[in-house]
């Protein structure tokens, strides 16, 4: 691509920077690879690294240059066919257990397809009337939100194929905090005194449709614990056989287990009598310090009940996040490098603080994902983005360390069915 400044007004050339840099993002999330690690699929939630790069173009190509572009003639049609992903209204697609299958084109095919769609979405920022203007950049910053989905789901489905591969290959070298010993701060449970709030996104600044309309809501008066639960108390949760008690499982979640007999999270290993995770560092002991990562919304509720709690609403972990985002939105995000939840340092806690509320692991809320009081799905493929998904899943707030910190907001919600736990998902109990 191209580097050199273009003679465009300032707001398109920062519009255009944005681009730029997401784009390099998703490019250096790539540099660790070898070519065999672009094509493989160990699981149907998972898609091939070489399929993200090519939806990811994909969207730009189809909801932009064909729409902008007079007469626009596609790179090709069976890459539109290779790469939709879940759009109906956009054409037919592969169906996604088989995205693995595809050999060819090849991991430089799909490479070039992204040179020469970044060469056209470039020179539209330069030649695109001020008339279309509005509407082609409120599309670039979805289509760039969109990227930074991709990006986080390109770690979490390399992490679980490296994780499927006996080597245990490792992606990057992080030394973790806390490796050596680790002291687990106090848990407290910090009094909200609730009451009404305005939840949800404003009118400023990109948010997705699901995260709006703002509106008001009541909490009642509730307690939220100053920290997540941590994998040393997942473990006494297992040492007391909580996989074995039915009393403490939901009715699907327990007629899961028997099927596919979980006994632990996913990616912990037992070695020689010693707890192991697999990381994106390859496998290591496991620190009990560290946040619980990789349990299904059905695990959690399980521990919640075994400990005579519950887990938080979305409206109190939003209520919660609200008071401590205006101190600061930081954490342990994708930016950091680690791609894998660090131990809260004893030293940082406070007396009335709640912890690492941003980034880490995404949280686990009681919430279904269900539609905001005056939601209207829209008309044609972006309504398919998420308005067709609000059924049967759970609400998961807060980010993780594979998600891009300027790509997160307080308001932001995730979904998954109640059973997944690809993604990096832990929680944090709360109380009435």
């Amino acid at each position: 691509m191209q580097e050199t400044a273009v003679s465009i007004p300032k707001e398109r050339l920062q519009l255009l920077e944005n681009y730029r840099q997401v784009r390099k993002q998703t490019d250096f999330l790539c540099d660790p690879l070898e070519i065999e690690d672009y094509v493989v699929q160990s699981m149907e939630d998972v898609s091939p690294v070489k399929w993200n790069i090519g939806h990811t173009t994909w969207f730009f190509e189809k909801l932009l240059l064909e729409q902008f572009i007079d007469n626009y003639k596609p790179y090709s049609e069976i890459f539109y066919f290779i790469n939709n992903s879940y759009y109906e209204t956009l054409g037919k697609r592969i169906d996604r257990f088989k995205r693995g299958t595809l050999s060819r084109p090849t991991v430089n095919e799909v490479i070039e397809y992204r040179k020469i769609i970044d060469e056209k979405m470039e020179n539209l920022f330069e030649e695109l009337s001020e008339k279309n203007w509005g509407a082609f950049s409120e599309l670039v910053i979805l289509g760039i939100n969109h990227e930074q989905q991709h990006q986080e789901l390109m770690l979490t489905d390399l992490k679980h194929l490296f994780a499927s591969n006996p080597l245990y290959p490792s992606y990057n070298k992080t030394v973790f905090p806390g490796d050596q010993k680790s002291s687990v701060p106090e848990k407290k449970y910090l009094e909200f005194e609730g009451g009404m709030m305005e939840m949800g996104a404003d009118s400023d600044g990109f948010a997705y449709d699901c995260e709006r309309p703002r509106h008001k809501t009541f909490v009642n008066p509730f307690k939220l614990s100053n920290r997540l639960v941590t994998c040393g108390e997942f473990q006494e949760f297992m040492d007391d056989g909580g996989y074995q008690a039915a009393p403490l499982w939901l009715s699907d979640a327990w007629a899961l287990l028997k099927e596919v007999k979980w006994e632990h999270p996913l990616y912990w290993l037992k070695i020689e009598g010693k707890w192991h995770i697999v990381t994106l560092s390859g496998l290591k002991v496991l620190n009990p310090a560290e946040p619980l990562c990789h349990v299904s919304y059905y695990e959690a509720a399980a521990f919640a009940r075994w400990r005579d709690k519950r887990m938080p609403t979305e409206s109190e972990w939003e209520f919660a996040a609200l008071i401590q985002s205006k101190k600061a939105v930081s954490g342990n995000f994708m930016d950091n490098n680690n791609y894998h939840p660090v131990p809260l340092s004893a030293d940082s806690v406070g007396e009335n603080e709640i912890f690492q509320m941003f980034g880490d692991v995404w949280e686990w809320t009681s919430s279904a994902f269900l539609p905001y009081p005056g939601y209207h799905q829209q008309k044609g493929a972006l309504g398919e983005y998420n308005g067709k998904f609000m059924n049967n899943q759970k609400v998961l707030r807060g980010g993780s360390c594979a998600t891009p910190l300027n790509h997160f907001r307080t308001t932001y919600r995730n979904f998954f069915q109640p059973e997944k736990r690809w993604q990096f998902s832990g929680f944090r109990l709360a109380g009435d």
